[in-house]
């Protein structure tokens, strides 16, 4: 065999473990948003993916990969919202209603994924130490933006951080809008409340 026979099969090969690739975090995509995590299975994302069980471990042989590229995946589809010009806002107030309405709007765009995410981590760990590391420590950084802006210290800087942490939490969201909000009243309240804490 020459060499570039040999090139050429392994560039098909690797073309091919790339597109089973694909399929796998694709399949988990749709069973993760469908069922959730903790109801998703090896078997049934194998089935979805045309493929042989043993294929989806060989290319995740640790969840926490496969939950990894799941989130890539559905991130790079349904990206959050770009917060530069609303942390730019030089008024307080202002920035954190701007900051919770593009949240909120994007938790309403995301909602069916994020419930069964959130719902399902504490029965997962691996999931628990990812969202531990990507959106629960991206949501403390806002958190501590935000609260930085309105300059307090001692118990009102503890106050105001968390309540900030109540307002951009997911389930906050979905409470309010439960009750009849749409998205921009219940990012009106919360800012309120947040304003009122602040001062």
């Amino acid at each position: 065999m020459s060499t570039q026979n040999r090139k050429y099969e392994l560039k098909v090969r690797a073309q091919r473990q790339q597109e089973t690739r694909r399929r796998i975090v694709e399949a988990t995509v749709e069973l993760h948003r469908e069922v959730g995590p903790a109801r998703t299975t090896v078997a049934e994302i194998a089935r979805r993916a045309g493929i042989r069980r043993m294929t989806v471990y060989d290319h995740f042989p640790d969840e926490t990969d496969l939950f990894a590229a799941c989130q890539a995946r559905f991130l790079a589809d349904h990206p959050p919202p770009d917060l530069t010009r609303a942390l730019a806002q030089d008024d307080p107030h202002a920035r954190v209603r701007a900051v919770v309405r593009a949240l909120y709007r994007s938790y309403r765009a995301r909602a069916p994924m994020t419930e069964k995410v959130l719902r399902d981590r504490a029965a997962l760990p691996a999931l628990d130490a990812l969202l531990a590391r990507t959106m629960d420590a991206q949501l403390n950084h806002l958190v501590d933006a935000l609260a930085k802006g309105f300059g307090a210290r001692g118990v009102r800087a503890r106050r105001i951080h968390a309540v900030l942490s109540v307002a951009l939490d997911f389930f906050t969201w979905q409470r309010l809008t439960r009750k009849g909000l749409d998205d921009d009243a219940a990012a009106a309240l919360m800012s309120d409340v947040v304003s009122h804490v602040g001062g």
